[in-house]
């Protein structure tokens, strides 16, 4: 434990290392785009007018206020699947770095994650502007938002601190994310409600994170209820207790990490 406590207090000293890989992970985004910034709005714009036109209009399969409904997962899980693309080789991508100094290792997949925060931030206003446009009113069930955002923080910092580590030694994980990914999309009521489901697989919703957090996101923005508190209380202590093995794993191997690099 005395160990472990040392190692964390040498992340916090270097937040300030933390802090500047975050904006400049920020800036590294669209260095060489000619819109910049404004892609954090227009990206998920237009991703959801795909998805809508697809769903909604080609295959007449959206409900009342499903460009909302779409917004809400969509934005939900663009934060995860850009925090795991970039956590992947959050590690190996600052090799040079990492071999000339030391360095705690699990602060590049931290700060990757952190930056993606502020991406997310972008797209809670985009989903604010759909709220307005189409006159959805949140009820005051709204006031748990900042609680499920916690929740899929630290929930995406154990994915983030798991695939990082796993990715420096075995490198093909970072081709098989992708994959992964997709499977989860559309295995997640993303683009689909989780009721349309038959009974017998239903299930697959009940225990699916991706579908607890985005359902709760939903919950409190659309439907005026309360989130899954259960389920949300589920993921966050389990993300806790990973975030923490994955702490000590860090800790304890900190020379393979530069061998393997």
């Amino acid at each position: 434990m005395k160990f472990m406590r040392e190692y964390i207090n040498e992340i916090l000293k270097r937040k300030d290392l933390l802090i500047y890989l975050v904006k400049s992970g920020l800036k590294a985004e669209h260095r060489n785009s000619y819109l910049g910034y404004f892609w954090w709005l227009l990206d998920p714009l237009l991703n959801v007018a795909v998805y809508y036109f697809l769903v909604g209009i080609i295959l007449g399969r959206g409900g009342e206020n499903f460009a909302v409904f779409l917004v809400i997962g969509l934005i939900g899980w663009r934060w995860m699947n850009t925090t795991v693309n970039t956590s992947a080789r959050a590690i190996v991508k600052h090799s040079s770095i990492i071999n000339q100094v030391y360095l705690p290792k699990s602060i590049f997949p931290l700060a990757a994650s952190s930056t993606q925060v502020v991406n997310f931030v972008f797209g809670l206003v985009v989903i604010a502007i759909f709220l307005i446009i189409f006159g959805v009113m949140p009820g005051w069930q709204v006031v748990y938002l900042p609680l499920i955002i916690l929740v899929q923080l630290v929930f995406l910092l154990a994915i983030s601190l798991f695939v990082a580590y796993i990715c420096v030694f075995v490198r093909d994980i970072d081709n098989i994310l992708s994959h992964v990914l997709r499977v989860f999309f559309y295995a997640s009521p993303i683009i689909w409600e989780g009721g349309r489901l038959p009974a017998e697989y239903s299930w697959l919703v009940a225990i699916n994170p991706v579908a607890i957090i985005l359902d709760s996101y939903r919950a409190v923005l659309m439907y005026q209820t309360n989130p899954q508190f259960g389920g949300l209380l589920v993921i966050a202590l389990s993300s806790a207790v990973v975030i923490a093995i994955l702490l000590y794993f860090y800790s304890r191997n900190e020379h393979k990490i530069i061998k393997a690099l």
